[in-house]
């Protein structure tokens, strides 16, 4: 059993949660300060409060570990502090870290002279240094340097100001290199951007829609108003462009030539996701309805054409019929006319660009053929004019020779498409999509799932086959992680837990990148490790988004420490060819940028309560991770996946908004208003 420090006897919750951490932490007192006097070791004053989400990733990653243990407890004196117990010291030390850093919030971190006199301050310090943050090891040894080379400036320092910092540092600033990957990602995306149609490069353009994710995100960490614009321009162009399918919605595989208008016919599942996910972003980025009505249209194609009777969803749609590509989705305008009446013939002639020789060029040949794409010049004012139209086409359109469906069910592109659904039902605050992707889910949880913690590919006709690959694993953890924070069923979060170490265990490798086929799989002659993105993102890409929203959401350091594995390995590649790796970027600016987490405590059944959540929801928060904490009888687990989480508690028929942002932890607030304002205010 572990051995108790000198927080014995006290009462308070926060100090007792560090009663058996191996850093012998003192309370606030005589004792303490007496033993830092008598070695002449400086103290290192940590105050925080039970309800605190960094204060708890601290002690885990830092004040359980040993090593750490060994330095603090051998050349400092670590006092502990509630501040809820002890505003007075609170506010005290508060005030010096924000004279010398400029900012503040808990955890509170300081260092200071046997006299009290404060000459560090900091908030969360995470326990190694990377990407220009500096560890706590790294801290630790620094000061103990300094304080044994240099005690007369510290203690001249320490006179002079108060709160000075001998040497100043800035624990949780942003390491220039890697902000450097960003910005001169889109710096390249900016050089090659069409400015005529929309897109990077010439022809063929491929949606590319993890690229798009990352500029919308750019723009909302950077304020660079062209990276959003970039990226809006692009998906308006792909919607009214022939690579939509303007009939029965939907997006084809690529576009042939740079203006979107003649597409490789093939519709895939991914890549139905992808854009979904992109265009809900772009909603949330920018509340053009359009936008939120284009990821409708894709789930309502999925919902008809793509989806079994069991749940999953299909692999793919050929882009051939009747021995020809495209065949399936050409007009001719005499097919027109036989379908429409003749004012909305001329209509649908005039709005989709059709011609009697045709808009069709056939890729292999360079030849007219006489029949039409339907594509939109711009977007017509007469919505439901438009919808009455393309929906006497479909019906048409469905008495030909459909183009062969892929009827195979794979785990990762479904949990692409789980991810998106359930992103749709939280943006577009519909239960239908919400509810397809729980149905999706627990198919993959019946059918591909086995022994509790191993994912296969493939499902056919009644059979599961081939042991799962990297994206089966990022891909469904993804999926499931969406699942949790659009409906905040905490089973999904407890798989997603679950499968996130089966993924590090059978593909994580000597240098911390994960190989794409499992370690124990069938013997290759060779492994890959893949950060690039090609059609669809990387699963390392993935995973390393995955592994940061999972150390934000449960507060287990070991998440982000697998994050960082993936990183170390990802930054060559990243450095040499940033636009190829979208989604890993879109992944690194969650993991720098302004970071949120968000706790509502509540009754999930108070009107007030669901408002707060709805309310939290419409706001563009890419970098923001929420929890919700009912009641224990309502969901008895969320205390055992989040235990940062267990005392964030409302009171009867009230509810609470726990904010944390960049690392610092808010009091509990009580209405929309006061949460939305401490999600709006400007970092200092």
């Amino acid at each position: 059993m572990a051995t108790e420090n000198h927080l014995a006897g006290q009462r308070s919750p926060y100090l007792l949660q560090h009663l058996y951490n191996p850093v012998d932490w003192y309370p606030w007192g005589e004792e303490a300060f007496a033993k830092a006097g008598a070695e002449k070791k400086p103290v290192f004053l940590s105050i925080g409060y039970s309800t605190c989400h960094w204060c708890h990733v601290m002690e885990r990653e830092s004040f359980e570990d040993t090593e750490i243990a060994r330095i603090m407890n051998e050349s400092f004196v670590a006092v502990k502090v509630d501040r809820e117990e002890r505003p007075d010291i609170d506010k005290v030390y508060m005030a010096a870290c924000q004279m010398i850093t400029g900012t503040g919030g808990w955890p509170l971190t300081i260092v200071m002279t046997p006299d009290k006199k404060p000459f560090f301050a900091a908030t969360y310090v995470p326990r190694e240094s990377a990407n220009g943050i500096m560890g706590l090891i790294d801290l630790l040894e620094r000061i103990r340097a300094i304080w044994k080379d240099r005690r007369n400036d510290i203690n001249a320092s320490a006179e002079t100001i108060a709160a000075a910092l001998a040497e100043k540092s800035d624990p949780v600033s942003v390491g220039p290199s890697d902000r450097k990957i960003l910005s001169r990602a889109f710096g390249i995306f900016s050089g090659i951007y069409d400015p005529v149609n929309g897109g990077f490069g010439g022809s063929p353009k491929f949606p590319s829609p993890h690229n798009l994710i990352f500029l919308l995100r750019y723009w909302k960490d950077s304020g660079e108003e062209s990276a959003r614009n970039m990226a809006l321009d692009t998906l308006d162009h792909m919607r009214r462009g022939g690579i939509c399918d303007q009939a029965g919605f939907g997006f084809h595989r690529y576009s042939t030539d740079e203006r979107w208008l003649v597409p490789h016919f093939e519709k895939m599942l991914y890549d139905q996701a992808m854009l979904a996910l992109a265009y809900l972003e772009a909603f949330q980025a920018c509340g053009v309805t359009l936008y939120a009505s284009t990821a409708r249209e894709i789930f309502e194609y999925i919902a008809r054409d793509m989806t079994s009777l069991e749940g999953g969803f299909y692999s793919a749609e050929d882009a051939d019929s009747e021995g020809r590509e495209g065949k399936y989705y050409l007009w001719t305008m005499d097919e027109i006319r036989d379908v429409l009446k003749p004012e909305d013939a001329e209509y649908a002639g005039k709005i989709f660009s059709l011609g009697e020789g045709g808009n069709f060029i056939e890729q292999s040949s360079g030849r007219t053929t006489g029949e039409n794409i339907l594509y939109l010049q711009s977007m017509p004012a007469d919505i439901e004019r438009l919808g009455s139209v393309r929906k006497k086409l479909l019906a048409a359109r469905d008495c030909r020779q459909r183009p062969l469906r892929d009827n195979k069910v794979l785990t990762d592109w479904n949990g692409l498409m789980i991810a998106a659904l359930a992103a749709g039902g939280r943006v577009l605050d519909d239960s239908r999509y919400l509810a397809s992707a729980e149905r999706a889910a627990e198919f993959i949880i019946k059918k591909m799932l086995v022994t509790g913690d191993r994912l296969f590919h493939r499902y056919l006709d009644g059979e599961t086959s081939v042991l799962g690959n990297l994206d089966d694993y990022a891909f469904f953890i993804w999926g499931l992680i969406e699942l949790y924070e659009a409906g905040f069923d905490t089973r999904y979060l407890d798989l997603a837990i679950r499968l996130s170490g089966s993924m590090i265990r059978y593909f994580a490798n000597d240098n911390g990148g994960l190989v794409f086929s499992p370690l124990d799989g069938e013997g290759l002659i060779a492994q890959t490790v893949e950060y690039y993105d090609g059609a669809y993102p990387s699963g390392n890409s993935v995973a390393f988004y995955n592994l940061v929203r999972m150390g934000r959401l449960t507060g287990d350091p070991k998440w982000e420490i697998a994050a960082k594995k993936i990183l170390n390995g990802a930054q060559g590649g990243s450095v040499k060819y940033p636009h190829g790796h979208g989604m890993f970027l879109a992944g690194l600016q969650f993991a720098l940028g302004e970071s949120c987490e968000v706790v509502l405590a509540g009754d999930r059944d108070d009107a007030v309560f669901q408002n707060m959540i709805r309310e939290l929801r419409s706001l563009y928060l890419p970098q923001c991770v929420v929890l919700v904490k009912p009641s224990r009888e309502q969901d008895p687990a969320i205390d055992r996946l989040v235990p940062f989480a267990a005392g964030m508690t409302a009171q009867p028929g009230h509810r609470s908004a726990y904010v944390c942002r960049e690392h610092r932890c808010f009091q509990p607030v009580h209405s929309v208003r006061d949460m939305i304002d401490l999600l709006d205010a400007k970092s200092t």
